[in-house]
């Protein structure tokens, strides 16, 4: 049973990136209480089939007056999630770069925070 919110992953899910689908016009979403396209509370959770690409992204010094990025991911399931790049300084991070969750972050674990990392680098020659 999906319910309104739920983000459960299924049992035999693995890999990929939970979201949430709508039962009654297939619009793919990430934490909603209501469907975004005809305001149906009928989601299920679902798992992604590849990697996210970074659409937005900034850099950002708010709070701690220490440089952080935030951006926003586009999923092949057509839902953006807004988040944070870990593993790389903020400024290293590109729009059109592929994402995936971040393995062992425990980061945004406590204030709900979506972390991503990059799953390529850039190296030297492509920043001149």
């Amino acid at each position: 049973m999906g319910g309104a919110g739920v983000m459960a992953p299924a049992p035999e899910a693995g890999a990929g990136f939970a979201h949430q689908r709508c039962r009654w016009c297939g619009t793919a979403s990430f934490r909603r209480l209501l469907c975004p396209v005809c305001a149906s509370s009928d989601l299920t959770t679902e798992h992604s089939t590849g990697p996210g690409i970074v659409v937005q992204s900034r850099v950002v010094h708010r709070g701690s007056g220490v440089a952080r990025n935030e951006s926003l991911v586009r999923f092949p399931e057509d839902f953006v999630v807004p988040c944070r790049i870990v593993g790389t300084a903020p400024h290293m991070v590109w729009v059109g770069a592929t994402v995936r969750p971040a393995r062992g972050a425990n980061a945004g674990a406590g204030s709900g925070e979506v972390v991503f990392e990059l799953c390529d680098h850039a190296g030297e020659d492509d920043l001149r």
